[in-house]
């Protein structure tokens, strides 16, 4: 077995071009999947704490589906949902009295390019910049590292005052203490009157570049007919979270005017199912990865075959004078299979590799951990080591039934 296996390496030595141009379909193949594979495997924890972007026994109302959710979605339909307007979520809130708490409001500017400037200095363009209340810390897991947070007067006020990220603080004020001086965010002036706390990036883009300011001045400013609410509500326990919910739902179906066989005009979106809709789409990637991946190694195995006959053909002469010396069926049966499969699990060896730097670069990119995906790679390994033998029988079958005598007289 030693012999053979030195031989049959041996001869993949000699036509070095032709393996390598062999194994990089298998390569290809392998790489496909096992670098989808460990950018999603990677990117699963980051996005799902990620994705955690509510705070605990939060959930959201919204006029479309938040983010991921929406991917495939019929945009024209959620298009065409009236606004959830200032009064109807003051309504909701008056409704959910005694339910619950902690209710925030939040209106987005979603199509403008935002930056801040301030005494000449200007920040990177594309700032988060919205309209909220008292409570928008505890809905969106933010802290005030400097300064105070907004208040109930802030709000019923229409106060020109704002909170900004780090980001922002940073590029405004490198110098100098940003509490009490007056920015201007799209053409409109506000006066700092705190800091979110540094809280990192999420799928590589900041969430510290944000400017939120009293919701009533935000609409003042822009225009409440062009902006939507969201509405996140707390629930009091995870005891009494689905039943906070079928509260919130109602209230809000109150607030809009539904009648009871209408359907609902809104979205409703919490943690879970951010997480359960990103399982989805990943489930649909791994799927379309494993497709791709399978045609590519059929492929690859067809080439394989190929080669082999090839190889057969031309050591014809070679396999006529083993036999005359008394090599059994069984040894060039196996020599022509060691190659095929070395050449195959090669293939899947580099494919492995370079999937899983591909993968973590990407994964690095948008932040999230390095991982290396055992079970698949081990899979990778398993189907390559596959392929060599059912691509490569019949071939080592041919070269093993080869005459001696007819084999001897091949030119």
């Amino acid at each position: 077995m030693n012999e053979t296996l030195k031989m049959a390496l041996g001869t993949l030595g000699v036509n070095k071009l032709r393996s390598l141009l062999t194994m990089s379909g298998i390569a290809i193949g392998v790489f496909s999947v096992i670098g989808v594979m460990t950018a999603v495997s990677a990117l699963r924890g980051s996005i799902e704490t990620g994705l955690s972007f509510l705070g605990a026994n939060m959930f959201q109302f919204g006029k479309t589906p938040q983010g991921i959710q929406s991917i495939g979605s019929d945009r024209h339909k959620y298009e065409a949902r009236r606004n959830i307007r200032l009064g109807e979520a003051q309504r909701y809130i008056h409704l959910m009295a005694g339910i619950s708490d902690i209710i925030c409001l939040k209106a987005f500017e979603r199509n403008a390019i935002v930056q801040a400037t301030y005494n000449g200095r200007k920040t990177t363009p594309g700032a988060t910049f919205g309209g909220t209340d008292e409570y928008f810390c505890v809905a969106n897991q933010y802290t005030i590292g400097l300064g105070r947070n907004l208040t109930a007067a802030d709000v019923d006020l229409d106060r020109s005052v704002a909170l900004i990220g780090t980001d922002i603080a940073t590029k405004l004020f490198p110098s100098e203490s940003p509490l009490g001086k007056r920015i201007k965010a799209d053409e409109h002036t506000y006066t700092v009157v705190g800091v979110f706390a540094a809280k990192g990036s999420m799928f590589g883009q900041s969430e510290d570049d944000i400017i939120m300011v009293p919701i009533t001045r935000f609409l003042g400013d822009f225009g409440s007919e062009n902006y939507t609410i969201n509405i996140a509500t707390q629930a009091p326990s995870q005891e009494v979270y689905a039943e906070t919910v079928d509260e919130g739902i109602a209230a809000l179906r109150i607030a809009r005017g539904l009648r009871p066989r209408q359907e609902n005009d809104f979205e409703l979106y919490s943690n879970d199912s951010l997480v359960a809709a990103f399982a989805k789409i990943a489930d649909v990637v791994r799927a379309g990865a494993f497709v791709i991946s399978a045609i590519a190694l059929l492929a690859a195995g067809v080439g394989i075959m190929n080669i082999m006959l090839v190889s057969v053909t031309e050591r014809t002469k070679e396999i006529g004078v083993r036999k005359a010396i008394g090599a059994r069926k069984s040894i060039i049966l196996t020599q022509f299979l060691i190659e095929s499969v070395a050449i195959s699990v090669a293939g899947g060896t580099v494919g492995i590799l370079a999937g899983v730097v591909a993968g973590n670069i990407l994964a690095l990119v948008l932040s999230a951990g390095i991982v290396f995906p055992w079970d698949w790679a081990a899979i990778g390994i398993l189907v390559c080591s596959a392929i060599g033998v059912g691509f490569g029988l019949y071939p080592a079958w041919k070269a093993a039934s080869l005459d001696p005598i007819e084999a001897l007289r091949y030119e």
